[in-house]
């Protein structure tokens, strides 16, 4: 007979939100499970958010020390050493090993499982460890899904068998190629732009649409790709793959309607898979190799008893790390509640995150974007009111921070409550305004009453002002 393991809760995936979850969960007292057939730490730890943001950020820092009278004038070099960025990035993601986080998981009293986890019917999972052994849990309370998403790799002539680089190859790179062909025009493929021209790789960004960035406002789009093609990028807009082939020499050619472009390595952002198809859906009812449909509660739909949950990626509400560890730290309340016999109501007990979303984008320059873009709002039938400033001009002081400072800004107002609905900043070194514009935006704080929030003098908040002025 089969031995059954017994757990308040197994979660299912082993990325950020699964880790948030398992820890939040065990807080409450709860016994987890926690299962994980790579790394435990996840894509943003080892292949996405923090490598790639450790191979920006000595690039965003040389920019800016070259635009710094007295500190370019002392700058020995216009390159940066490679070798000590990929030392930095590979202790950040701990030399691609998960001890250090499952033993600090172990500690905290999880269970961590390596393995792959699939459903087998209500409330069950089975295991299949590496050495091909089973194992079968029940969880009493919850099963939670933090399964997350793959690069998609669209179905072009030659590509898969091409090898191309996705995010993960981009992330833990060994060498900078000399010449790099990105495909796609979102955030993924303008940050993997970014990085392997400040890296010295010359880049040609390849979007199929009529501009970079489609699901922001406009203006983030065109100031990106001036900053692109400003430090020698060449930017295709409406351009489609129709072919790829690997050379013999290891060298790429890439085929479009209008020209054959030639590189050492090509970068597929195209996109993200989610990893349902292999965990057992079909066992409960629901359907393989889709997102899981769920409630503000993160319960998923179509599933009776309130034991099935699905958080971040796995939900399609948000492929962002930050969103899936928001979710988890809803669903362990939410979870640990139910537990204890409580009824999960009220907004403490529910996912607020549609249209409070918020995201930076890592590229030079940075955009921050909270919320609705003004054309968003206007489709979900807000009546809509937008303020704009354009900086240093209405803000001279901010010359004080870099040499050819130039940002530009925008509010999404609900006119009919005059509270903020959206905001996108871009800018040199904008990022960290994005946590103010977020409490903004979830606060539902007046535009009346956020004027009278002071921004100190002479500093990066500065920006506010002239978006906030009465009118």
């Amino acid at each position: 007979m089969t031995t059954v393991d017994r757990f308040d809760a197994v979660v299912i995936g082993g990325g950020p939100g699964g880790v948030t979850a398992a820890l939040r969960l065990t807080a409450h007292g709860l016994t987890v499970a926690l299962i994980e057939d790579r790394l435990v730490g996840g894509e943003c730890h080892y292949w996405a958010c923090n490598p790639t943001k450790t191979l920006i950020r000595p690039i965003e820092v040389r920019r800016l020390a070259a635009a710094v009278p007295g500190v370019r004038e002392v700058m020995t070099s216009r390159s940066l050493d490679v070798e000590a960025v990929f030392a930095k990035r590979d202790a950040i993601i701990d030399h691609l090993v998960d001890h250090d986080i499952v033993t600090g998981l172990k500690q905290a009293g999880i269970d961590v499982i390596h393995g792959r986890g699939r459903l087998d019917g209500e409330r069950t999972v089975v295991v299949t460890e590496p050495d091909g052994r089973q194992r079968r849990l029940h969880a009493e309370h919850a099963v939670v899904l933090a399964t997350g998403t793959s690069p998609f790799i669209p179905d072009i002539d030659g590509l898969r068998s091409a090898a191309p680089w996705t995010n993960r190859e981009l992330a833990t790179m060994t060498r900078v190629p000399a010449r790099s062909i990105v495909v796609g025009g979102g955030v993924v493929g303008v940050e993997s732009a970014t990085i392997l021209s400040g890296l010295g790789s010359d880049v040609t960004l390849l979007a199929r649409g009529p501009a970079l960035l489609q699901g922001s406002e406009p203006f983030a789009g065109e100031r990106v790709a001036r900053g692109l093609q400003d430090r020698g990028v060449e930017v295709r807009v409406d351009s489609t793959v129709s072919s790829v082939t690997r050379h013999p020499s290891g060298a790429v050619s890439v085929v479009t309607a209008d020209t054959q472009l030639d590189a050492d390595e090509i970068v597929v952002a195209t996109g993200r898979s989610v990893n349902t198809d292999d965990v057992g859906l079909e066992t409960v009812g629901l359907p393989a190799g889709e997102f899981v449909a769920v409630d503000d509660h993160l319960t998923a739909t179509g599933v009776d008893g309130e034991w099935l949950y699905a958080i971040g990626d796995t939900t399609g509400r948000a492929l962002l790390s930050h969103v899936s560890q928001y979710h988890a730290g809803i669903v362990a309340d939410i979870v640990a509640h139910r537990a204890r016999g409580g009824v999960a109501v009220g907004a403490e007990m529910a996912a607020q995150d549609r249209g409070h979303l918020p995201q930076i984008i890592f590229t030079d320059p940075q955009v921050v974007e909270v919320g609705y873009t003004e054309k968003a709002a206007r489709a979900s039938g807000f009546t809509v009111a937008t303020r704009s400033a354009h900086y240093p001009g209405e803000i001279g002081e901010l010359s004080i921070l870099r040499d050819g400072f130039d940002a530009e800004a925008k509010l999404v107002i609900d006119a009919d409550r005059d509270t903020l609905l959206g905001a996108t900043f871009v800018g040199p070194d904008i990022a960290d305004l994005v946590h103010a514009a977020t409490v903004a935006v979830v606060g539902k704080v007046p535009l009346s009453v956020l004027r009278h929030a002071i921004a100190p003098h002479p500093s990066l908040s500065q920006v506010w002002n002239p978006l906030l002025a009465a009118r």
